[in-house]
């Protein structure tokens, strides 16, 4: 079975320039611009000695002193703002008009700041995507490929099972910020989701701390997504799993009248280390057979989200995957979990009679 698992690289690249030099850049982007060809032409951080020290490991030939050097290029780069996401629209309002922008998710650290990204954005006329970059995994091409020609018959079942021992203590910023799980973690999934069936009517969610995290805000999620009386999408989340890794686990189920997959996101096991991702097949009533992927979703992903950028920048590509106006509808999915987190649960019927 042959199924999509690369974006196509541009024939023409086009320089990029990036906006923060944080552990997302130094582990996921430069690898991967270095990996395609994509030639960075600058660097600037708020901080001098960070963007020095990254630019020197990475042969980058400018360090930018101020965001006025930086975006001085006008709409001859592409901008890549790998920011906070409170940095996000303040940044964004000083782009040069008409620019090609990708924006690290989220999409704003809220509904209301997303849609300030957004307003800015068509104010400003960008061609502004949000790096949601599992949609460009292999395994996850793969996956929409599959369903696209019709593999799995009917969709039946969208089951996402995450039980991990997460390293917080490498995201030490994570622990002043009060939404955590869904707005930095499972929104990848719930993007993926509904990149792939649209969105649902309606959410169920609660996400909630663990006292063996006890720095951060919420680290176990549970979300059933309504889709109506046919497709069945639910999401359980628990990076708290501080046992032997033998069962630990971080898997897609995608069900159907013809067929299943079974994917594996290998990044997340032994994290940072990381695992192989699998993704496996198997018709219905047939036995399972795996799929083989060229490459993973770090740092493959990367490079998919930036080809797309890259190609609808010089018009090879005639529409931007994970453009604003499409990602708003995630930040609405992931605001409709945090609301649905607040409303009372309801009591049990009394047995009084």
């Amino acid at each position: 079975m042959q199924l999509q698992q690369k974006w196509k690289l541009p024939s023409r690249t086009t320089p990029i320039v990036i906006i923060g030099a944080g552990g997302i850049v130094t582990d996921a982007h430069l690898p991967a611009y270095a990996q395609s060809g994509f030639t960075v032409l600058g660097i600037f951080d708020l901080d001098p000695k960070r963007a020095s020290d990254v630019a020197k490991e990475w042969a980058i030939e400018n360090t930018f002193s101020s965001l006025e050097d930086a975006i001085r290029f006008g709409s001859e780069v592409i901008y890549d703002l790998a920011l906070p996401p409170a940095a996000i629209a303040p940044v964004l309002s000083k782009i040069p008009y008409g620019a090609t922008v990708l924006i690290q998710k989220p999409m704003g650290a809220d509904f209301a700041q997303a849609c300030e990204i957004l307003r800015i954005s068509r104010d400003r006329d960008l061609n502004a995507a949000i790096n949601f970059q599992l949609r460009f995994s292999p395994q996850m091409l793969a996956v929409r490929d599959a369903i696209e020609q019709g593999v799995l018959g009917e969709l039946l079942e969208i089951e996402v099972n995450l039980n991990v021992n997460t390293p917080w203590h490498l995201f030490p910023f994570l622990k002043t910020m009060d939404r955590v799980e869904i707005a930095v973690h499972s929104i990848h999934y719930l993007d993926l989701i509904r990149s792939l069936v649209g969105a649902p009517k309606g959410v169920f969610a609660r996400t909630m701390g663990d006292p063996r995290s006890p720095d951060m805000a919420q680290t176990r999620t549970t979300a059933m997504l309504d889709y109506g009386d046919q497709l069945r999408c639910v999401l359980s989340i628990n990076h708290n799993h501080d046992f032997d890794p033998k069962f630990q686990n971080c898997k897609f189920r995608f069900e159907g009248t013809k067929g299943a997959l079974i994917t594996q996101i290998g990044v997340n096991l032994n994290y940072p280390e990381g695992e192989p991702d699998e993704l496996w097949h198997a018709k219905s009533g047939g036995e399972w057979a795996q799929i083989p992927l060229e490459g993973s979703w770090f740092i493959d992903a990367f490079v998919g989200v930036m080809s797309n950028v890259q190609r609808f920048h010089t018009g090879e590509d005639k529409f931007l995957v994970t453009s604003v106006e499409d990602c708003i509808e995630t930040m609405a999915l992931v605001e409709a979990c945090f609301e649905a987190n607040e409303l009372a649960s309801h009591r049990l019927p009394s047995a009084d009679i």
